[in-house]
């Protein structure tokens, strides 16, 4: 089992970034997904997380701004980040979940500057 995240970096304040997340090694379709970040001296927090019915929903500090979406044709999870701001900064981690399984990808910097 594995879930591998890309697209984190470093940009300025309003930017935009596109996080990847491609599972392999369970059926994909079945599970819950979200992301989740963590900032230094903080704890991991959701971010945004799509139910196994596909209903979506998102922490109140990044409403409007971030998308999350899942391709299962092609095993994959996303989240478009737009509008970032310096507080947006962490790590982010992808997650899988269904009945009592629950996967992690290893973490993709995503560093704001004002």
């Amino acid at each position: 089992v594995q879930l591998v995240e890309s697209g984190g970096g470093s940009v300025q304040a309003g930017g935009s970034l596109r996080l990847s997340c491609a599972a392999s090694g369970f059926i994909f379709d079945d599970y819950a997904i979200g992301w989740f970040r963590q900032a230094p001296g903080k704890e991991r927090e959701g971010v945004a997380q799509v139910a196994r019915g596909g209903s979506t929903s998102y922490v109140d500090s990044v409403k409007g701004r971030f998308t999350i979406s899942r391709d299962n044709a092609k095993n994959t999870m996303y989240l478009q980040m737009n509008s970032l701001k310096p507080e947006d900064t962490a790590v982010y981690y992808c997650n899988a979940r269904y009945l009592g399984n629950n996967y992690w990808g290893q973490g993709t910097q995503v560093t704001v500057s004002s």
